[in-house]
């Protein structure tokens, strides 16, 4: 935050800022100034781009959040290569600005890899076939061939707009078929109960599980929530998944509120570190195992947020309420868990049915039993 206000100022000409906290100032020996983000417990992090500009805060920025500037090695890569491209592809703003820091270091992973296998090879050459045998190198683990084809199709689907190549190698390419299985284990509420057993309020843990539980939130957002978004009982942030361009509005629970007043809380998001300070999204993540370990739950942020969406469901929230709260878009989503909670629903009043045929079913075969005793149906003496 203190970064962007930062940025704002130096784009409108004010004064220029305090230097903000982990900001760390270093003369070399020939006399250099160079800047670095400097946290304890953290690797330093060089700032490379002229101090007070822009660049410098949004590499403060990103470096707040975990990320190093992207190596500048391959910058010189010869015109029309595939690693000259990725260079011009991360001097954009749809890098910089419109990818989040986790999506960046993620692709800049695949990125080292692809520059080692074909950095030198030219544009020319990266056809749909290469594409589709990257693909198949990683169909062993799916959810990296996945991030592999987004990651060249971002790239892609840039340099086709910008006139660097005339088609894109990406376009046709199937998305790996992902692993069968239900994904991460949803919570229920015996693991919340004994979670709450072993975290009770008035702990960081519960504050955890409870923003967690009682607004749905991924998190990534869970982690961003904080006092600033909370207005007359009523919590509003954009998404973090959806580039912040969805919306959720969620009423603060008085047992989620009870929680927070109980604390401990952070100044700028409900959901802190030891210390107080806000934590990353992957910190929380590791946290957050963690204190699932101790309690004897599964260690899924997810599975909280699934135990939400059904709880939601089973108790007829429909598919558009759905996506209010938990942020999806389509219907398919939301689908899912309102098939499932219907299906549940259906099957119960299926049941019930089912045992009044049976007891109608009863009379009727009485009824022949008798009948075939006493065909007349005389009445007995």
């Amino acid at each position: 935050m203190i970064a962007t206000v930062a940025s704002q100022q130096h784009v409108r000409g004010d004064i220029m800022p305090p230097k903000p906290l982990y900001l760390w100032k270093h003369i070399t020996q020939h006399g250099r100034i160079a800047w670095y983000y400097r946290k304890r417990e953290c690797k330093l992090i060089r700032l490379r781009a002229p101090y007070g500009s822009a660049e410098f805060w949004a590499e403060f920025a990103a470096a707040c959040v975990g990320e190093a500037p992207a190596e500048k090695a391959d910058a010189d890569a010869p015109t029309g290569t595939l690693a000259w491209l990725i260079a011009r592809y991360r001097e954009t703003t749809l890098w910089t600005q419109d990818l989040r820091p986790a999506t960046r270091r993620q692709r800049d992973n695949i990125f080292k890899q692809v520059l080692v296998s074909a950095g030198g090879d030219t544009l020319a050459q990266i056809t749909q076939a290469s594409i589709v045998k990257g693909v198949d190198r990683r169909g062993k683990t799916p959810a990296q061939a996945r991030n592999f084809l987004d990651a060249m199709r971002g790239l892609f689907k840039w340099a086709t707009k910008a006139g660097h190549v005339k088609t894109n190698p990406t376009a046709g390419v199937e998305n790996p078929k992902r692993n069968k299985g239900a994904g991460f284990v949803a919570w229920t509420e015996e693991h919340v109960a004994r979670y709450h057993r072993h975290w009770p309020r008035g702990t960081r843990q519960r504050v955890w599980l409870d923003v967690l539980l009682y607004t749905g939130l991924r998190r990534g957002d869970a982690v961003r929530l904080g006092r600033q978004h909370v207005r007359d009982g009523i919590a509003q942030i954009k998404t973090e998944k959806s580039g912040e361009t969805v919306e959720v509005t969620l009423p603060i629970l008085p047992v989620l509120a009870e929680t927070l007043l109980a604390g401990p809380c952070g100044d700028l998001a409900f959901i802190c570190g030891e210390r107080g300070d806000p934590l990353t999204k992957e910190g929380f993540g590791n946290e957050f195992r963690q204190a699932c370990k101790a309690a004897g739950v599964p260690g899924s942020a997810h599975g909280v947020r699934k135990l939400a969406a059904t709880t939601a469901a089973n108790n007829g929230a429909t598919v558009a309420q759905l996506e209010a709260v938990f942020g999806w878009q389509g219907g398919t989503m939301a689908s899912l868990y309102t098939r499932s909670a219907d299906r549940r629903r259906l099957g119960v009043e299926a049941m019930h049915k089912l045992a009044n045929a049976d007891r109608a079913g009863d009379d009727d075969g009485a009824r022949v039993v008798r009948l075939a005793a006493n065909p007349r149906n005389e009445p007995r003496r």
